[in-house]
């Protein structure tokens, strides 16, 4: 009786073993004919990858940073200040070392800043706060124009002001 059920036993784990080699090879033969230009490819070192879509200027956005991240990029001296407020606003007061370039004046400046800023320069744009959106519309019309890294500084002039950093221009 014992012998007849180990007898049972084995058949049933021989025949289980079968079928899963079956499953297995059939598995393997069908992966590999579903991957087979890819295999083909990376075994005969020719892979063919698509290049990176560029994403058009009109999909991409300026990226918001904070003020600490601003402020480090100051601190380090990395990235080009651009103050998109009107020049007489400008001249009362804004963060040492930006350059004036006001969204209504973008098409009179745009050649000249051309000649002057390359387009691999980190663009560091602000206005007047978390309310003024004259710093995204520039960064976002700066992208049209080629710059690559455009981020705009949220905060803007009057939280550098409340912090503390340093300015330049009329004080009130």
């Amino acid at each position: 009786m014992k012998e007849r059920a180990r007898n049972e036993i084995l058949t049933v784990s021989r025949t289980l073993l079968k079928e899963m080699a079956v499953i297995i090879i059939v598995a393997a033969i069908i992966g590999l004919a579903w991957n087979r230009r890819m295999l083909v490819e990376s075994w005969t070192g020719m892979v063919n990858r698509p290049a990176p879509a560029a994403s058009p200027a009109a999909a991409r956005l300026p990226l918001p940073l904070g003020i600490m991240q601003v402020k480090e990029l100051f601190d380090r001296g990395e990235g080009y200040l651009l103050d998109a407020r009107d020049a007489v606003t400008f001249a009362g007061g804004h963060l040492k070392g930006a350059r004036s370039f006001p969204l209504g004046e973008f098409e009179a400046r745009l050649p000249e800043f051309l000649k002057q800023v390359p387009k691999t320069m980190p663009l560091i744009i602000y206005c007047n706060g978390y309310g003024c959106h004259d710093s995204m519309d520039l960064g976002k019309k700066l992208i049209q124009a080629g710059y690559w890294e455009i981020f705009v500084f949220e905060g803007g002039y009057p939280e550098w002001q409340e912090a503390g950093y340093p300015v330049e221009g009329k004080k009130p």
